[in-house]
């Protein structure tokens, strides 16, 4: 399984630098390569938002 990010993003851009996969993409709305998440939660606990969730 790996992490979503819900419409609750702000795209701040704090998640982008610790995901170690770099599966999270740029944009309105961040979102993450389904195929490339390894599950590890980083992006969620970097998010002041908690817009990350195990989806």
């Amino acid at each position: 399984m790996s992490y979503v990010i819900s419409d609750a993003c702000i795209a701040c851009g704090a998640c982008v630098p610790e995901c170690p996969t770099e599966a999270i993409s740029e944009g309105d709305i961040y979102t993450i390569d389904a195929d490339t998440c390894i599950d590890c939660g980083a992006c969620a606990s970097a998010c002041p938002v908690d817009a990350p969730a195990e989806g």
